[in-house]
């Protein structure tokens, strides 16, 4: 078939499933956005491309399209994907940001669409590794809900030794219970061994040590490989035509043939604007300049596993080992020297002190120091892939020693990421950019965890578009990037810019209306404060005064969101007795509890309001009376103290550009935007939007970023 005729016979499809879904009305939106998709995906060239035979270079496609609320985008590129998937023999990889929309699309979208398509597929959820249990790791806990002692058996670093004796006993004893009931759980089929299918899901400092580990795992040579669930999901994966999996394992996957080949499937970005940050997160590192004494325990592990098996590599462990205690205490000794001062100085805020390197320009005595950090971790890295091939080789020759075998090539495994970090750390803090180049960003934390203080060395990319035109882009040939939010104060150019797009010739971009009717449906208030926003103190005190003379009126569900806890809390403190009855504050109960008992609250007739920052800003799904006013406390900045937010400003006014007009009002205009987008949800909702921030209407950049909401009814309000 030719392209033409593949997108008409996959428009066809999506076409028949709306004809066959009861009560669904047709959107011309949606199907504008499913021609898009249609086209893109018939286009693009699938496969391997013979070079030497001549053939033209293979045909890339990339839609970026902004879909309203309301559009119904999950039908619009899931029915056309398939269809052309099924078509073409390939494959459809659909990426998400959140879990809750990974869950409605295999829980809810797909079998829905499955019932209605022509043609049968199969599809599953693909997760990251440690969302698993690693049977061999629980087994061994257990019984006594801590490792081993032994020595030799200890897979646990020395800081988590140091926190497991200082736990108190009854927690201990608890978490005893706790392992040995999720391992009876397992053992008997009632449970499948996934961390997100618990009733409830463990704190990460209780799931961490039965997590499974790339590092730590030898696969198919494990004696629990043909019970273990991580390859069993796998084996999900092999016979689907989708699969649905998220930003952040995707990116951490290129290139491990964990999911499709991406020259080879047909690649859907939901929630896209997630990518940026998650490409910056990916490809940051870290290193623990402070704490040790892990290094030795890797060594002699090295030493005593590699001479088992006669690796003539482990020769120079001992070297690589001494080499870098000491580089690693000179380095600690010498931050402190050069940024102790402004690092003490820092109020005890959240989270630990923190001094970025300007320019990206370290001083001149770290230099030498990181230079034979890296070539002490990249010899001592050397010795063990040595060992760790001669290990599966082992495991290959004598399978009846594979749990024996397995113990020591994790053993390896569970420290040698603390290495790789270190190698990863090092080369990126030595990374000099050239004149006119763009910097990493560089900073040092300080921080005291119980008796230690603890000394962190960081570096990041700064320009996620970059990294993702190198890392993504020159793997993938179709791909379709959508969410409610790509287009920044009526604009397409931020987001095409920070996805590595701009000037893509491959890429096109489409804007879908939604179909609400917004001016209508609901009222922007802008109500405004004497005080200045900038002034914080003065301006939290009066927005909390109007923002409870507000809330007092709510008759059923109501949105606050917050910009910093700090602002939070002043809120939570001002709330008068008859009013705490009614407010329920994020972190006080786990998420899904406390959206149930929101909607008992407000069905039974009652008010409920929510107090929530970020992470309550989008994703959030309230319709109707569940959230009829939605109150913002401030214009949602991001934070000032970003390390890789300065080095980019930085960056940014050293080439003569403005950062505040080119890079925080455009990430603020979707921030905002999505935040105003949990006040409308269906066609029927009536809401209020309240801003307090005067700034939205009195300010030049405040009138872009109107231009990027919906556009509602506007009215302004004096102050109170």
């Amino acid at each position: 078939m030719s392209s033409s005729e593949w997108a008409q016979a996959a428009l066809q499809s999506f076409d028949a499933v709306v004809n066959a879904t009861e009560g669904f009305r047709g959107r011309p939106g949606q199907r504008l956005m499913a021609e898009q998709v249609a086209r893109t995906f018939s286009t693009a060239t699938l496969g391997k491309v013979d070079e030497e035979s001549g053939t033209a270079a293979p045909t890339r496609a990339i839609a970026v399209i902004q879909a309203g609320t309301g559009v119904g985008k999950s039908l619009a590129y899931c029915a056309p994907a398939i269809a052309l998937a099924l078509s073409r023999g390939t494959r459809v990889l659909i990426s998400t940001a959140t879990v809750a929309l990974q869950e409605q699309l295999v829980n809810k979208d797909l079998p829905a669409l499955a019932a209605r398509m022509p043609q049968p597929f199969k599809f599953a959820l693909a997760k990251g590794r440690g969302r698993y249990v690693c049977k061999l790791k629980l087994d061994r806990l257990a019984g006594t809900g801590e490792a081993e002692e032994d020595g030799e058996d200890d897979l646990f670093a020395d800081e988590e030794a140091a926190a497991r004796a200082k736990r108190p006993r009854h927690e201990t004893e608890a978490r005893m219970q706790f392992y040995s009931t999720m391992s009876q759980t397992l053992s008997k089929g009632a449970w499948d061994g996934d961390r997100d299918s618990l009733d409830t899901p463990p704190e990460p400092e209780v799931w961490s040590p039965v997590a499974a580990e790339g590092a730590s795992c030898t696969g198919k040579h494990c004696p629990a490989f043909s019970q273990c669930t991580y390859y069993d999901k796998r084996k999900e994966l092999v016979g689907a035509q989708v699969i649905v999996a998220n930003h952040d394992l995707l990116l951490s996957s290129l290139g491990a043939r964990v999911l499709p080949e991406l020259d080879n499937c047909l690649l859907v970005l939901d929630e896209a604007h997630h990518l940026p940050a998650t490409a910056l997160d990916q490809f940051a590192c870290s290193m623990d300049l402070s704490r040790i004494t892990w290094i030795e325990r890797l060594s002699s592990r090295g030493l005593r596993i590699g001479a088992l098996l006669e690796v003539e590599e482990i020769a120079d462990i001992p070297k690589h080992a001494a080499q870098l205690r000491q580089t690693l205490q000179d380095l600690a000794r010498i931050v402190m020297d050069v940024y102790g001062a402004q690092l003490k100085s820092q109020p005890n805020a959240w989270g630990p002190a923190r001094v970025r390197v300007p320019r990206g320009e370290l001083p001149e005595q770290l230099i030498a120091p990181l230079g034979l950090l890296a070539a002490s971790a990249e010899g001592f890295l050397d010795a063990l892939r040595a060992i760790s091939k001669a290990l599966r080789a082992e495991m290959r020759d004598k399978p009846d020693e594979a749990k024996r075998l397995s113990t020591l090539y994790a053993q390896i495994g569970m420290l040698a990421p603390r290495l790789e970090a270190l190698h990863a750390t090092a080369q990126l803090l030595l990374q000099d950019a050239p004149e006119g180049a763009v910097p990493a960003a560089k900073w040092f934390t300080l921080e005291v965890d119980g008796d230690f203080i603890v000394v962190k060395a960081h570096a990041s990319p700064i320009l996620p578009g970059t990294t993702l035109r190198n890392h993504l882009w020159s793997a993938v040939r179709g791909a379709v990037l959508t969410s409610a939010t790509l287009t920044s104060c009526g604009h397409f150019d931020f987001f095409m810019r920070e996805a590595g797009l701009h000037g893509d010739e491959a890429a096109t971009t489409l804007e879908v209306a939604s179909p609400f009717n917004y001016a209508a449906q609901g009222t922007l208030i802008a109500a405004e404060t004497r005080a200045d926003p900038k002034n914080a103190a003065q301006f939290t005190v009066e927005m909390v005064d109007a923002l409870l003379h507000d809330i007092a009126r709510v008759e059923y569900g109501a949105l606050v969101l917050f910009t910093s806890r700090e602002q939070m809390r002043q809120a939570v403190d001002a709330l008068p007795t008859a009013m705490r009855s009614v407010v329920l504050v994020q972190n006080a109960l786990p998420r899904t509890q406390l959206l149930k008992r929101h909607r008992e609250r407000v069905e039974s007739g009652e008010p409920s309001v929510i107090f929530g920052m970020q992470s309550f800003g989008e994703g959030l799904d309230l319709p109707g009376r569940l959230c009829e006013s939605v109150f913002i406390t401030k214009l949602p900045f991001a934070p000032p103290d970003d390390p890789v937010g300065e080095a980019r400003a930085e960056w940014l006014r050293a080439v003569g550009r403005d950062p505040f007009s080119e890079l925080v009002v455009p990430a603020t205009a979707i921030r905002l935007a999505q935040w105003v987008g949990r006040a409308i949800r269906t066609e029927e909702d009536q809401a209020h939007v309240y801003c307090y921030d005067k700034r939205l209407t009195r300010t030049s950049y405040g009138q872009r970023l109107l231009k990027g909401l919906p556009p509602f009814a506007l009215e302004q309000r004096a102050p109170l």
